[in-house]
């Protein structure tokens, strides 16, 4: 089955109808769901504004992979009781949203720690400190689960409880539940927390990895961290031989574009970004 590519429904307009008819100038097929749709987030919406949208997407004749929603991005020291309320107390809401949109994932995110600086490996702290959080995260997934969605987890940035390829494996270890969650795998979030992409940072991920997210990102100099937004073109991970391997693999049926992060580059031409990093992506890698 042939790779298929999406973005950010934002990264396509701030109006949601003219979004959609940005996806299909760009011969995009399928969407990925997160913010601006009527002015909301996709956790915001109602049930009314639920079905209104997936009219939409049906008369653009696009289709849902994945609903971004922001569940479960706050800090475990806040604790069990603010994300029950917080978060597993709105999914029968996320669910009748999904009912309506029929994504083929619904995403959820990997939690932060106000202690990341401190801390070496962040299961292990989870599991000493904040015990109550994996069972949340598998009462979540199961429950999206029995109402017929697989559930994809993403790496953050900031305080993100998964920093390493070390963290990602003993995470979806004690979650155990293979055949109902994949990771999302944000490579540039991840080179954020500190692991550089390489070919044997995604040879310990893929058996995990459903569903790839895409920027661009150059480092300066004297260091491999982190530094400038860029295109897909100019960035300084090895893009083309990393996402190469992902699409020979099968292992994210649908790639998705995000804008990069970094500091804004003096003199870098960032006009008409987006479709430089598509006409990029479609010509080295899926061409």
């Amino acid at each position: 089955m042939r790779t298929k590519l999406t973005l950010l429904n934002s990264m396509a307009g701030q109006e949601f109808d003219q979004a959609l008819e940005q996806h299909v100038a760009w011969g995009l097929t399928v969407l990925d769901l997160k913010d601006a749709i009527f002015g909301k987030r996709i956790a915001e919406l109602t049930q009314d504004e639920a079905e209104r949208a997936a009219n939409l997407i049906k008369a653009h004749n696009l289709s849902v992979h994945c609903l971004s929603t922001g569940l479960f991005s706050d800090e475990v020291e806040r604790g069990e009781t603010e994300f029950r309320r917080r978060y597993l107390d709105k999914l029968d809401a996320v669910i009748d949203i999904a009912n309506a949109l029929r994504p083929n994932l619904v995403r959820l995110l990997a939690a932060q720690t106000a202690n990341r600086p401190e801390i070496a490996n962040s299961i292990r702290y989870i599991n000493t400190h904040h015990s109550w959080l994996i069972p949340l995260y598998i009462e979540a997934i199961d429950r999206l689960h029995d109402a017929g969605f697989r559930v994809t987890i993403e790496n953050e940035v900031g305080g993100c409880i998964l920093s390493t390829p070390t963290e990602i494996l003993d995470f979806f270890a004690s979650l155990d539940r293979p055949a109902k969650v994949c990771l999302t795998w944000d490579v540039q979030n991840l080179w954020q927390m500190g692991t550089y992409p390489t070919m044997a940072v995604y040879d310990q991920l893929k058996d995990l990895i459903g569903y790839y997210h895409l920027k661009g990102g150059q480092q300066k100099a004297d260091n491999t961290a982190l530094h400038w937004r860029s295109s897909l073109a100019d960035a300084s991970w090895p893009v083309v031989e990393i996402t190469r391997q992902v699409v020979v693999d099968g292992v994210s049926p649908v790639i998705c574009l995000n804008p990069s992060h970094g500091k804004i580059k003096p003199g870098y031409d960032y006009e008409n970004i987006v479709q430089r990093n598509l006409d990029f992506i479609c010509r080295e890698i899926l061409g």
